[in-house]
């Protein structure tokens, strides 16, 4: 996997500009922040990004991925302010689960989400080396 950045370019906090990887693909499809079960333990957002990002590994774990070879992170939250508020917790919830591995990312701020508990959802796009 190559981090792709454009000379001149600012370097991103917290994330690539882009990625280039060669391998097998592994789509992992939004993640909200339930549990094995499907209840939400988690009320405010940072706790509910933790269980998303540790459900994404474990569905990325099935592939034999980890989460290293995630190359793009989609998310999406219900309130962009709590998103910004919360960015140090949500930092250190990331590093616990995704390690210091920072991928292309993309944050969308959402009306709503199918869930009605849910405050977030995470879909992964991941590269697996051949």
């Amino acid at each position: 996997m190559t981090i792709l950045q454009p000379p001149g370019w600012p370097r991103p906090k917290g994330f690539a500009c882009g990625v280039s990887a060669e391998g097998t693909g592994v789509f992992v499809s939004g993640q909200v922040g339930w549990d094995e079960q499907g209840r939400f333990a988690a009320r405010d957002l940072t706790g509910q990004v933790r269980q998303a990002l540790r459900n994404v590994v474990t569905v990325l774990a099935e592939a034999g991925a980890r989460p290293e070879h995630v190359v793009r992170l989609t998310w999406y939250v219900t309130d962009k302010r709590e998103y910004l508020a919360a960015q140090r917790e949500i930092g250190e919830a990331y590093r616990e689960t995704m390690g210091r591995h920072f991928p292309a990312m993309s944050v969308v701020a959402v009306a709503a989400l199918l869930e009605d508990e849910a405050k977030v959802e995470i879909e992964a796009t991941a590269v697996i080396p051949r």
